[in-house]
């Protein structure tokens, strides 16, 4: 009688992070850096399928690994947003719940699952300083494996990413202007190690979520606008 096949859950563990790992490192990094007047996601995206999306007024999702598995939960962020949002009121719509609920979400398939999700999401909302209980912004990392960090600043997520870190955390400032975030950014993703050296501003995605706008925070940027502001 052959004995059953046995994996320790230790070993399972760390197979499933090892799994996940190369999954988001096959992909292009992703940042997202505060400003003076918002908050600016910037990712390498030669694609026509986004990887940077609104969620709700003064809320923006972006992720980088596997496109369907973090498209379903931006989807299912903007039910939960909009569920809340109906059965309350707007203002109560945060990004810190809706990064537990994620968080929540991915760390369930990572523990009960045979393959984990090959996600790393952020989860951006822009301050207001009109209203007491929204004046900061708030930024959310969320990991394959459900790990939850709140940041200030700045985050990088996504592919071989120790060298866009490491340039972003040199160079970063506080209230930076549009135009040198986006030169920031741009710079950054040029230093992957699986990026694109010469990185035209046609392959970059830009969103923002601008505190000046009147209503919903999110604009996503065009080529032309990116060029415009990178020559500047």
């Amino acid at each position: 009688m052959s004995m059953p096949f046995y994996v320790s859950p230790e070993q399972m563990t760390q197979d499933k992070a090892e799994f996940a790992r190369k999954g988001i490192a096959r992909g292009r990094s992703l940042i997202t850096l505060e400003y003076d007047e918002g908050i600016l996601l910037v990712a390498e995206n030669p694609l026509n399928l986004s990887k940077i999306g609104e969620i709700y007024d003064r809320i923006g999702f972006a992720g980088v690994g596997k496109y369907s598995e973090f498209d379903r939960l931006r989807q299912l962020g903007i039910q939960y947003a909009d569920i809340q949002g109906f059965r309350f009121s707007r203002e109560d719509v945060r990004a810190k719940a809706l990064a537990n609920l994620y968080s929540q979400m991915i760390g369930d398939e990572f523990n009960r699952a045979i393959k984990p999700l090959e996600v790393e999401i952020v989860v951006a909302e822009i301050g207001d300083p009109e209203s007491p209980a929204h004046s900061a912004n708030a930024l959310y990392n969320v990991n394959f494996d459900g790990s939850i960090l709140e940041l200030e600043g700045f985050s990088v997520i996504g592919g071989a990413n120790d060298n866009v870190k490491r340039h972003v955390e040199v160079n970063y400032q506080e209230n930076m202007t549009l135009e040198t975030a986006l030169e920031l950014g741009h710079d950054a993703l040029q230093r992957a190690e699986n990026g694109t050296s010469d990185l035209p501003p046609e392959s970059l995605e830009v969103c923002l979520l601008d505190r000046s706008r009147t209503g919903r925070k999110f604009i996503r940027l065009t080529s032309p606008d990116v060029k415009e502001i990178l020559t500047k």
